[in-house]
């Protein structure tokens, strides 16, 4: 591991995301509350703050990060069509919480498609990236597009 003993402890922030692309039809159950698992969304955010919560269990040499605030949010897009998972995590620490964001968003999106893979075994899941992370020495980053 890379030693942080030396760095300050700061406030930071990271914001990732992921989306689950599917069926028309598959949206409009879940946007119905149709899933025959039961209501997908909130399944898939207490699925996404657990990633999070196990970030340092799951990624061998990641930090252990003291969170102080996971929100999660879904947007239902006919466009996609699908849900797009953001995910924005909070922390004071001595590291910035960028992997427990992704990790979270990307447990999420797989959550989503465990819970509807019997209608829809044809969904992907793709873009699960950072969009932006806040604090420590490099201050704030944020991706372009």
């Amino acid at each position: 591991m890379v030693a942080v003993t030396d760095k300050p402890e700061t406030p930071r922030a990271a914001t990732a995301r992921a989306r689950v692309r599917m069926a028309a039809a598959t949206l409009e159950r879940i946007r119905g509350g149709q899933a025959a698992k039961g209501d997908v969304l909130g399944v898939a955010r207490l699925a996404a703050i657990a990633g999070a919560k196990q970030t340092p269990a799951l990624i061998p040499l990641c930090h252990p990060v003291r969170i102080t605030g996971i929100d999660v949010a879904f947007t239902l897009s006919s466009d996609l069509p699908g849900v797009e998972v953001a995910v924005r995590v909070t922390a004071v620490d001595r590291t910035g919480p960028e992997m427990e964001a992704m990790t979270a968003a990307a447990t999420a999106a797989l959550t989503i498609y465990d819970m509807c893979k019997a209608m829809d075994r044809g969904m992907v899941i793709e873009a699960v990236e950072l969009v932006e992370k806040t604090g420590g020495k490099s201050g704030k980053w944020t991706r372009d597009g």
